[in-house]
């Protein structure tokens, strides 16, 4: 399992609270959980994730879990990098029109409404059930499973369902898309962050300060200016 945990911006460090949370289990039989932190990464995962991932599958693990720092608008990095996504809510999470905003619809593949011994979880269960009816019906639409996690209530039809979406996508094809197109992402993050680390290296130094310096003086606009360190870069 990699339960990814996010970063704080101003400390730099991260709790990685599922490590005590598992810590129980860490030594179970075929069981191995490694905590992520985010490191400044947005959408949800860290950037070394599928690298991560990789490993666990050349080790032979038969399932890979990976628990992301939680799903909002944005944070939904986790549909690309999984075969299978689980979206987890309580009662009392928000209305429907939080439901339709949430991004949720875009990246479930099954929702739990775990905590369901708790009062709401009817008017949960019907704004999912709504959202769902609302969107462009496909050749999945995603259940939703009641689940009580303390108490190992539901446990069962929520494996149940994960396996019947691995069959489904195995059978249409879809499983080997879904593969292809995580590579072509993994290829670009890694482009992406390597460059980022050039734009990193040529934003300091002399020639980065007299810039700022002309911008700060008027005698440059912040885009002119950005402009000369990119000539400057592809010419350096």
């Amino acid at each position: 399992m990699l339960a990814i945990d996010p970063t704080s911006p101003f400390s730099g460090g991260a709790i990685l609270g599922d490590r005590v949370r598992m810590q129980d289990h860490a030594t179970d039989p075929g069981v191995f959980i490694r905590s992520m932190a985010t490191r400044g990464h947005l959408g949800g995962l860290a950037l070394a994730t599928p690298q991560a991932q990789r490993v666990l599958d050349a080790a032979s693990m038969p399932w890979i879990l990976v628990e992301t720092v939680g799903v909002g608008q944005v944070e939904v990095e986790i549909a690309g990098a999984a075969d299978t996504t689980v979206v987890v809510v309580t009662p009392g999470w928000g209305d429907g029109v939080q439901a339709n905003k949430a991004g949720l619809l875009e990246i479930a593949d099954v929702f739990v409404v775990n905590k369901s011994d708790r009062p709401g979880v009817a008017e949960t269960v019907r704004d999912l059930e709504l959202m769902l009816d609302l969107s462009v019906p496909g050749a999945w639409r995603p259940p939703i499973v009641q689940t009580v996690a303390t108490a190992h209530q539901g446990v069962d039809d929520l494996w149940r369902v994960i396996g019947e979406h691995r069959a489904h996508i195995e059978k249409t094809g879809e499983l080997e898309r879904r593969r292809a197109g995580r590579l072509r992402d993994e290829l670009r993050a890694i482009v992406v962050a390597r460059l980022q680390e050039r734009v990193d290296d040529r934003c300091r130094g002399d020639e980065f300060d007299a810039l700022v310096q002309r911008v700060v003086a008027r005698e440059l606009d912040p885009y002119a200016a950005a402009d000369l360190l990119v000539g400057l870069s592809a010419t350096g």
